[in-house]
């Protein structure tokens, strides 16, 4: 009888280990999804969210980072700068580069819409807009343009409106009309 004493207590010590380990999870689990969780919110939109976090000398070294390609230098000042932890900074510095921008004061008004007859917004950045068809490519390089703005103007093209399409891509770069018909007409598909 006495052989079977230690057995028996080292099986009890399992049972209630496993009980224990079961009844955390569970708490944990019951913990996570007691948290709401809305929608996640789109790379543009977590873009704008990390820019309106940063300084004006901040924004410009984080993008210079990104420029060079450093971006393990640009998670680092994000993080030390808004003291969000490394998830989230890495998340946000994607976010940025992704989807470029421009800083905007916290007392900034909200930006004009592209039907002003003001001139287009100078951002701190070179955004690249690349088109390509068969064997042919274009590019429009310019610091008015962002993926906000090349949407739309990609957004002209695909819908047939290829003149007006081209006359924003011409407002917005350094580019001759014809350049820019040139351009759209590679976008239309």
């Amino acid at each position: 009888m006495e052989s079977l004493v230690a057995p028996v207590l080292i099986l009890l010590a399992v049972v209630a280990g496993g009980t224990l380990a079961v009844r955390a999870l569970g708490r944990r689990k019951a913990a996570r999804s007691a948290v709401p969780s809305g929608p996640a919110p789109t790379p543009a939109e977590l873009a704008r969210t990390a820019a309106a976090k940063l300084s004006e000398e901040e924004h410009r070294r984080l993008y210079a980072l990104i420029a060079q390609g450093q971006a393990m230098a640009a998670i680092k000042l994000y993080y030390e700068a808004t003291g969000e932890g490394l998830r989230a900074s890495r998340d946000a510095v994607g976010a940025l580069a992704a989807h470029p921008q421009p800083y905007r004061s916290p007392e900034a008004a909200p930006a004009t819409t592209e039907d002003d007859d003001d001139e287009p917004e100078r951002f701190p950045y070179r955004y690249r807009a690349i088109a390509s068809k068969g064997d042919v490519t274009r590019e429009v390089s310019s610091n008015m343009l962002n993926d906000e703005i090349y949407g739309r103007i990609r957004t002209l093209a695909r819908s047939g409106d290829t003149e007006a399409a081209a006359t924003a891509l011409t407002r917005h770069s350094d580019i001759s009309m014809k350049q820019a018909r040139e351009f759209i007409e590679l976008l239309e598909d």
